[in-house]
């Protein structure tokens, strides 16, 4: 896409039904939570009962389906040589000890040093072959896109497809990584006139907090060098998704944002959407809606009118001119809807346009927000946009999902609306597209709605995967001490109640429409059985392709495999790279499973029983048969 071409589509609200925009009574749905919904416990229960359905009708968009019944489901959670027949007994005894070696603190804490110790006493060759027997053969699928496709094969032979993902990391110092992002996400114009602007203590880079490794247990982080170093890591996803493409016909591939370009340019167009997000809800409340849930809110058009000339946006005549021609009747929606329009002929220039207005609510004026990019910042903007745009491509051409993964709050508004954008462009036909939602935010439930929503006026597919988030403990340092509201849910059962009220909407959106595609990623057998309860209430039938499910490799084989069995499309997050390589996120996966460890020990009975359950039963031997 060019720079042209994206701006156009940013601006495009379909102005054409700008002021035709409703939401139909039909189709509104209650904000509220669902009474239905219980509340998860943060310690999982060692039980796990059969989930069955009831026959129901199957709505579907095939009308010949329309009377088929729902066979029953009939998934047991408990039966471990279900859950484990695609492996053999070495793999099950190598998982024992790495989930109990995940339960030591001292290991878990020095397990950096302890790696670079094993590596100078045995040498590359000896590590490499322990951490393949222990660590690295447990979490990481292989060294290169043709080594991991002898595995992805064997799980797909049992209904488990793979998100493959690159995890090659560079292993930076703290100092190091502190200062790359120093110099990534402050531009030249704010080195030269610190303090001139007006930009909010959230969206501006902050030494202390400059490593983004910090309290991020599973997540990759990428550190931008320069322009070249991003082509390469484009390159790599590009590869990763022809890797994708040619292991199966409906894999995923997953990408990180910040990857692709200067986060510069993130933090900047986050604020200034969150800016105009602000500007509407100041609008909303002259007009006495700043009550209303986000997708009732709406702004009478002569009011508007009125404010924006009360606030010397324009005379009178100007602001009736932006109208002219787009057959707005009475009402606005709200952002980051239709009314980002509105804000972005306001402001006149837009931010990656060399913006600089935004209306500073507390004193109601228009002050600058941002001062001009250099040439170069704004030619590397465009060259992320284009990044975007070619990864988009590839992954249409090759038949594969592109998984767009969550970050940082202070990045996440600009992520998720170029993800919106792609998704405007690439899921006309089917969902290839999908944006990640970590609801551990407060603000989950808003965002999911307001672009379920938008996807439903514009007619393209929505794509989610929901997650509970993996940069909690971060982000609540950083609001804590730079001194801004805390982002994220106060606590577990909070997060809990957060992710099933996003799920149980897109369900409901896929139960009305067929049009919606969600992929519930979360070890939490709670979460997968309660979304089980749901799609069988619906009659929602797993061979739709509309539901799917998600964990991570090497962990919670009790859960994706029984599904993968059942019918059900269920995928695991692949890691793939060299050992040496992948280093830092293996640090981050025995870090993770200690508190997973610790919190259940289930996983590690299920194993024992299956391992005795084969010696007992004289399958000492046993492999796998595919």
């Amino acid at each position: 896409m060019s720079y042209t071409k994206f701006i156009a589509a940013l601006v495009r609200a379909n102005s054409s039904n700008v002021g035709k925009i409703r939401i139909s009574p039909a189709r509104c749905r209650s904000t509220a939570a669902s009474t239905k919904s219980q509340e998860e416990k943060e310690q999982q229960m060692d039980g796990c009962p059969v989930v069955e359905t009831v026959p129901v009708e199957l709505i579907s968009e095939n009308k010949n389906a329309a009377n088929t019944q729902l066979s029953k489901i009939h998934i047991d959670f408990d039966n471990t040589q279900e859950a484990y027949k695609s492996k053999g007994n070495i793999e099950l005894l190598r998982s024992l000890l790495v989930f109990k070696l995940c339960t030591i603190d001292l290991l878990v804490d020095k397990n950096k040093e302890l790696m670079d110790l094993s590596k100078k006493l045995l040498g590359q060759w000896m590590f490499e072959k322990l951490m393949k027997m222990t660590f690295y053969g447990q979490f990481v699928a292989g060294e290169d896109h043709n080594s991991i496709k002898p595995l992805i094969q064997k799980n797909q032979a049992f209904g488990v497809g793979a998100v493959l993902d690159y995890s090659v990391e560079e292993d930076l110092t703290q100092e190091e990584a502190e200062k790359k992002e120093m110099d990534s996400c402050v531009s030249e114009a704010e080195k030269e006139s610190p303090g001139a602007d007006h930009r909010e203590k959230k969206y501006k880079a902050h030494r202390q907090f400059g490593d983004r490794r910090g309290g991020v247990i599973s997540a990759r982080t990428y550190f931008y060098a320069d322009e070249a170093k991003c082509d390469n890591q484009m390159e790599t996803f590009i590869n990763c998704i022809k890797a994708s493409g040619g292991a199966s016909s409906d894999g995923f591939s997953a990408i990180k944002m910040t990857a692709l370009g200067r986060p510069q340019f993130l933090l900047q167009f986050s604020e200034v959407l969150v800016k105009w997000r602000q500007f509407f809800n100041f609008l909303a409340a002259q007009q006495g809606k700043s009550q209303m849930m986000v997708l009732e809110q709406k702004l009478e058009l002569e009011q508007l009118k009125e404010s924006l000339t009360k606030l010397g946006v324009g005379d009178k005549d100007d602001i009736e001119n932006w109208f002219t021609g787009e057959k707005l009747e009475a009402l606005i929606t709200a952002p980051p809807t239709q009314f980002l329009l509105l804000a972005i002929k306001v402001c006149r220039y837009l931010m990656i346009l060399n913006v600089c207005c935004v209306l500073v609510v507390q004193t109601g004026h228009l002050e600058p927000l941002l001062n001009k990019f250099t040439a170069e910042e704004e030619s590397q903007m465009k060259r992320m946009l284009q990044r975007v745009d070619v990864l988009a491509k590839h992954a249409l051409e090759n038949g594969v999902r592109l998984m767009v993964d969550a970050e940082q709050t202070y990045f996440q508004p600009a992520i998720s609306r170029l993800t919106l954008e792609m998704q405007r462009k690439f899921n006309k036909e089917k969902p290839i597209i999908f944006n990640t939602y970590q609801c551990y935010l407060k603000e989950a439930y808003d965002n999911v709605t307001v672009d379920v929503e938008l996807s439903r006026r514009e007619g393209w597919y929505f794509g989610a995967k929901l997650v509970r988030g993996a940069y909690m403990y971060q982000e609540r340092a950083r609001a804590k001490e730079i001194g801004y509201e805390d982002p994220i849910n106060p606590d577990y059962e909070a997060t809990n109640r957060m992710y099933h009220k996003c799920l149980e909407y897109v369900l409901e959106e896929i139960e009305h429409s067929r049009k919606a595609n969600v992929m519930v990623a979360s070890h939490n057998e709670d979460t997968v059985k309660f979304t089980l309860e749901k799609m069988n209430e619906m009659g929602l039938s797993p061979t739709e392709n509309k539901v799917y499910f998600g964990q991570l490799l090497g962990m919670c084989d009790q859960i994706s495999f029984p599904l993968g069995q059942a019918g059900f499309p269920v995928y695991k997050y692949v890691p793939y790279g060299p050992v040496n390589e992948v280093i830092p996120y293996l640090s981050r996966r025995a870090q993770e499973n200690r508190g997973f460890m610790k919190g259940s020990q289930r996983e590690r009975s299920l194993l024992w029983k299956e391992l005795k359950r084969r010696v007992l039963g004289g399958q000492i031997f046993y492999k796998p048969v595919y």
